[in-house]
């Protein structure tokens, strides 16, 4: 299990288990621990946990079957097929991986067919100056400018119109109902995992319609928020840093100058799963955006979501070119290199900004400015790196380090108490049920989802307590248990138990999505962290469960009679109420 999840993760021991950050969620600390003795995993700091299946359906975002046949294949074990036609609309992942596969190579066809592709391959080999061995490298194509192309050679190769909608190699016309190719007349780029798979493209317009990119939705084999562009190349070359960028083109201009630990988002912001993917690979990320306003505020950001990760953000300054293509093609890759080293931290990156909107000159605009530089600085989590910054912002403004660093300490102070007083209101409403999107029934009656949670954990861990209420030595129905999530999962629990195979906890995917096996592994973890779990245990639960079930109930009972003598009241109200005739 260590084998598998490591490939997502960087674990290391801790005595028996493995920490390391964890994938679903943004932190600095490890919180995410995998069991070998268990063969299970949980993280501490979001709650999500299981098994190794589990943790496949969430990282890739699989369903039960889809997350074993994942598995398998990785380990060269092939699983026979049951016979069964697909669900009507449904197209599997590897459907989609052989689409965009012949896709690629149709593509990239059409760009050395001189007659269809030669005004992209001047395009790229003219104003791009890219070489041949480049562009075969990272298998650039081209769609044709015809509407119906790419999708009748799909057709000939036996996909259906539903499947190219789906995999978004075609659309539908409302007015005319006929299929048309999604991209045409661009420039195209495949987006390859680091499988080799082909899971999506990117086309840049030839012409001036819009958009300048047009970039695959997500389907069944692709997550645009969960992959990075050339990320199958830079893997192999990012000990030491990475660099990223804005742009396909970019990327591909900085490999083709030496620079091949360069990667791209697809088209959007970064987001907090592709600054996972970051930590995963390296710890130090140099920022190339464009110059412009727009790629200054996307810097911003980035810096943000890598720092929240504990990824060490530095941001390129580049002078006489926009981008970092021009300014290679500009000033050679010697220079960019040198320029690299020249790289600024994050934090003075912003302090530059900052100091660029006041005149430091005058009282007002010290005063200005230093307000927001103690700001920035309390946000930064290492007392050494406040200590450092208030240094130098001392020292530009002429402000002494006392008086710093106390307003500091003071922000911080209220940074700290915030953070605090939300964790717990958090902490409150997870003990009141509030907002429980797993279990919303724990709200109604905080004691019996207790003792549902105590009763879950013992029967998820041992033999004896299934056995017992399997044989009846132990009387436990799923009626005895208060909320849905409950009963559903003793019902589950239960219904394994009586298998030929028996219980086994990985079964239990295939009823419960990523984010129950998360509250259900909770519960196990939670009763083995305890001492305390014998048979007066597991009856004391049992009891406490039966008799809250009962009392609600019975409140239940007594409010419909309470309904009832209320509505036969009123009843009586209105006949003594009837006029009783006359003139």
């Amino acid at each position: 299990m260590e084998q598998v999840i490591g490939s997502y993760v960087t674990l290391k021991r801790a005595g028996s288990n493995f920490n390391g950050l964890c994938p679903f969620h943004s932190e600095k600390t490890p919180s995410f621990t995998v069991f070998p003795n268990t063969q299970s995993f949980y993280c501490f700091g979001c709650s999500a946990g299981g098994d190794v299946i589990s943790f496949i359906m969430r990282a890739e975002h699989l369903d039960y079957v889809a997350a074993v046949e994942l598995l398998a294949a990785r380990a060269g074990i092939e699983i026979p097929k049951d016979g069964k036609a697909p669900a009507e609309g449904e197209v599997s992942r590897q459907r989609v991986f052989d689409m965009n596969r012949a896709a690629a190579s149709f593509f990239h066809q059409c760009l050395m067919d001189p007659a269809i592709g030669g005004d992209a391959m001047r395009y790229l080999s003219e104003q791009r100056r890219l070489s041949r061995a480049t562009i075969r490298h990272f298998g650039l194509g081209f769609a044709p400018p015809s509407f119906g192309m790419l999708t009748d050679h799909m057709k000939r190769l036996g996909y259906t119109e539903q499947e190219l909608i789906t995999g978004f190699l075609c659309g539908k016309s409302q007015k005319t109902g006929r299929a048309y190719d999604y991209f045409r007349n661009r420039v195209m780029f495949p987006i390859i995992d680091t499988a080799g798979r082909v899971i999506a493209f990117g086309g840049r317009v030839m012409d001036d319609s819009k958009p300048k990119y047009l970039n695959s939705s997500d389907t069944p084999a692709f997550k645009k928020s969960r992959n990075l562009f050339a990320l199958n190349f830079a893997r192999t070359h990012c000990e030491e840093f990475m660099i990223l960028c804005e742009g396909y083109m970019d990327v591909i201009a900085l490999h083709a100058a030496g620079f091949e630990n360069a990667v791209a988002t697809l088209g959007t912001a970064i987001t907090a799963e592709q600054a996972r993917i970051f930590a995963k690979y390296t710890k130090k990320v140099i920022i190339s955006y464009d110059s412009d306003e727009a790629g200054q505020r996307a810097a911003s950001r980035a810096m943000q979501m890598l720092g929240e990760v504990g990824i060490d953000v530095r941001v390129l300054q580049m002078s006489g070119a926009k981008d970092p293509d021009e300014y290679i093609k500009t000033y050679g890759a010697d220079r960019f290199r040198r320029l690299l080293g020249q790289s600024r931290t994050g934090f003075r990156y912003k302090l530059d900004g900052i100091l660029a909107k006041y005149d430091i000159t005058q009282p007002e605009g010290r005063i200005a400015a230093s307000g927001e530089c103690c700001q920035l600085i309390s946000e930064f989590y290492s007392g050494v790196e406040r200590e450092v910054y208030i240094g130098q912002v001392s020292e530009l403004l002429n402000i002494s380090t006392d008086v710093l660093g106390h307003r500091v300490e003071q922000l911080l102070k209220k940074r700290v108490r915030e953070a605090k007083e939300a964790e717990s209101r958090r902490a409150q409403a997870d003990i009141r049920g509030v907002g429980d999107r797993i279990n919303p029934d724990t709200v109604k009656n905080v004691r019996a989802s207790a003792a549902e949670s105590v009763v879950l954990g013992l029967l998820m861990i041992y033999d004896e307590y299934r056995n017992a209420v399997a044989t009846g030595k132990v009387v436990l129905r799923e009626e005895d248990f208060f909320t849905a999530f409950g009963r559903r999962a003793f019902a589950t629990i239960m219904e394994l138990q009586a298998t030929p195979g028996g219980y086994s906890p990985s079964l239990l995917g295939q009823t419960f999505s990523p984010d129950e096996m998360g509250r259900l592994q909770q519960m196990e973890r939670q009763r083995r962290s305890l001492t305390h779990n014998g048979p007066e245990v597991f009856r004391q639960s049992v009891d406490t469960l039966k008799e809250e079930k009962a009392r609600s109930d019975g409140q239940k009972s007594e409010d419909v009679i309470s309904d009832i003598t209320s509505i036969l009241a009123r009843k009586g109200q209105k006949q003594t109420d009837k006029p009783t005739g006359g003139k």
